[in-house]
């Protein structure tokens, strides 16, 4: 039998069927410039092996300018899986990337439900999210901002995981989520320039116990490098219900007020907001206040809100493509961690006298 040499753009849709087999992308093709410049191949040979590759009925072309959609022919397609996602708390059932996360799944074929209780309901008690796990049927799970704990419980069992942000790192688990140690730092250095030197972060009991978390020992390192001493004013306990969110503020506020606060999550900031007004505070005049996480809400604010932006988009592919690994029997133990950056708002201003 002769032996048949492969052109250079054989060669090409060879590598390009074989990424998508094993589930390199998803839905949709990068564009062929930027395959060129991964490949190290030119755009006309890229050009072809696209081509060839819509010849044969895997990619569909959706336009000029628009990324080749991937079509997995039915011996390549991944099997459907049921996957649970367990939320941190209620209010996430509409937050936009979540439901973006439920319907790409959904597109690609496995059927999504959410546990029936939060970990919040669950009062992140491992016996009881046991129990949960236990009465679920379910090929997988994600699991929103775990502890420490309770992800390393994860990790142990036979059941692919997926870990959507929490205390993941070192833990062998598949896990995703923004790098907000940077943009934090950057905000930090923004107070102290604008005067301010009480500067409260008001974290998750998860984020606080039984050590501070990464993000946590970030925010006092960076205090501590402005010359700031830190201790448990910066971070404060707090019972987490509206009750305990008002008790911790009136403390806070009673005696050597913070000038200015981080805050963990949107609903939180907005809790925190809403309770600050009630005491006649106003941001930025009477303290400067960031976000931690972005939210399509902010630009109903007059004034716009200082917080941490990271693209979601890539959270939700990361996820997805990880159901994709794990429906064909692959282990995926690999945790992402995406760019955050810091945007300064109307809610931080020079600190008060």
């Amino acid at each position: 039998m002769a032996l048949r040499l492969l052109t250079y753009v054989e060669q090409t849709a060879d590598h390009l069927r074989s990424e998508i087999s094993r589930g390199r992308w998803v839905d949709e093709l990068p564009g062929a410039d930027r395959l060129g410049a991964d490949l190290g191949v030119n755009h006309t040979t890229v050009g072809a092996a696209i081509q060839q590759l819509e010849s044969e009925g895997l990619l569909i072309s959706q336009g000029a300018g628009r990324k080749r959609k991937i079509v997995l022919p039915k011996d390549m397609a991944t099997p459907s899986l049921r996957i649970a996602i367990l939320l941190y708390e209620r209010a996430e059932v509409n937050v936009d990337y979540i439901v973006d996360l439920q319907h790409r799944l959904l597109e690609a074929g496995h059927l999504v439900t959410l546990a029936p209780k939060t970990l919040q309901d669950l009062n992140m008690d491992l016996n009881r999210v046991q129990r949960i796990v236990k009465q679920t049927k379910t090929d997988a799970w994600i699991v929103k901002a775990g502890s420490r704990e309770l992800l390393t419980w994860f990790a142990e069992q036979q059941i692919p995981t997926m870990a959507l942000a929490g205390r993941r790192r070192g833990i062998m688990i598949g896990g995703a989520g923004p790098d907000k140690a940077p943009a934090l730092q950057e905000a930090v250095q923004r107070l102290v320039a604008l005067g301010h030197r009480r500067i409260v972060m008001l974290s998750r009991k998860e984020r606080r116990k039984p050590s501070p978390g990464q993000l946590e020992r970030t925010f006092f390192t960076e205090l501590e490098k402005e010359g700031i001493k830190t201790g448990a004013f910066n971070l404060p306990d707090w019972i987490e219900t509206p009750e305990g969110l008002n008790q911790c503020l009136e403390s806070l506020f009673r005696h050597t007020p913070p000038t200015a606060m981080i805050i963990d999550e949107v609903p939180l900031f907005i809790g925190v907001e809403r309770q600050l007004a009630e005491f006649g505070l106003l941001a930025p005049r009477d303290i400067s206040l960031i976000c931690m996480d972005p939210s399509p809400d902010f630009i109903w604010y007059r004034q716009s809100v200082s917080h941490i932006t990271w693209d979601s988009r890539q959270l939700v592919r990361r996820i997805v493509r990880w159901a994709h690994n794990v429906g064909r029997g692959k282990a995926d133990h690999h945790q992402s961690f995406f760019k955050a950056g810091f945007v300064e708002g109307g809610t931080i201003g020079q600190a008060p006298g």
